[in-house]
């Protein structure tokens, strides 16, 4: 009788799940079990494991099951349950980090059974959330941080591409794309905090793209033209991962027949990628990145 009423009460879960993600294109639907106890983990792990238009997780506290419906071309249940084990609650596949798991408020520790963990991360721990759900409960939330910015190496080799396009050099703006594109590759999404993951998820594809292009032609022009889908890209990124330097943003009114053209620099002089020593200081700052 338990087994059946679980059953239908995954299956009202699944057809309630559907309806709410008709957004969610190529979507994929899993039922998974994810260990809480409580309304207030409820809300944490469906916090965690949303993103809008590609990932729902729906999770029922009688349970511990989860329905998760996703776009399966842009994640996958690893990527979900990782995001949900970081903020304290196990799955069958992934273990909380024990430090992020202790810190969650007592009545929201269950018994412990998964053996595989996930990556550990650095935490840092945010007090004093909302929680309605738990009268006189402090609530604690853990916001992921990083150790280092991964992202540091791609930016460091955009710089080099851009530096090599100043000196009209086809070879060596290959050579330095080439760098990039292995800086591009070596980004574990699931190490990134939550924010920049979602933008950096959104771009990498046109970033890896462009830098792929530019890396296999010894044509300036090819590579110029490439360049700045590549600097629009970089851009959104390192707005919201930041560099350890104040970075400038800079634009190019006549590249692109007059449409105009922007890159980014780690100097306010302007050098233009764009045409090298024919119109070098061509161009302008348009804003600073800090």
């Amino acid at each position: 009788m338990k087994n059946s009423l679980m059953k239908i009460m995954i299956a009202i879960s699944v057809l309630l799940s559907t309806t709410s993600n008709a957004q969610i294109k190529n979507a994929k639907t899993e039922s998974v079990k994810i260990y809480g106890n409580c309304g207030m983990c409820e809300t944490k792990i469906e916090k965690a494991g949303n993103i809008k238009k590609i990932a729902n997780v729906d999770w029922n506290q009688e349970t511990q099951m989860a329905i998760l419906t996703y776009d399966a071309t842009k994640t996958n249940q690893d990527e979900i349950l990782k995001r949900i084990a970081l903020v304290g609650y196990d799955s069958d596949k992934f273990l909380a980090p024990d430090d992020v798991y202790n810190n969650l408020h007592g009545c929201c520790q269950y018994d412990r059974v998964a053996k595989v963990p996930v990556k550990e991360v650095a935490t840092v721990i945010a007090r004093n959330e909302d929680h309605s759900n738990h009268s006189n409960h402090s609530e604690t939330t853990t916001t992921v941080i990083q150790s280092e910015n991964q992202l540091k190496a791609v930016f460091d080799n955009y710089f080099l591409v851009k530096d090599a396009l100043i000196t009209s050099n086809g070879i060596s703006t290959a050579s330095a794309s080439k760098e990039l594109v292995t800086a591009i590759n070596n980004v574990k999404m699931d190490k990134l905090d939550m924010d920049i993951h979602m933008v950096w998820m959104k771009v990498v594809n046109t970033i890896q793209k462009d830098a792929e292009n530019i890396a296999n032609t010894k044509d300036v022009k090819i590579q110029r033209d490439h360049f700045t889908s590549l600097s629009k890209e970089i851009y959104t990124v390192i707005k919201i991962s930041k560099y350890e330097n104040p970075v400038y943003y800079q634009f190019c009114p006549m590249f692109n027949d007059g449409k105009g053209a922007n890159w980014l620099s780690k100097e306010n002089a302007v050098k233009n990628p764009y045409y090298g020593s024919m119109m070098l200081s061509c161009g302008k700052t348009v804003e600073t990145i800090k």
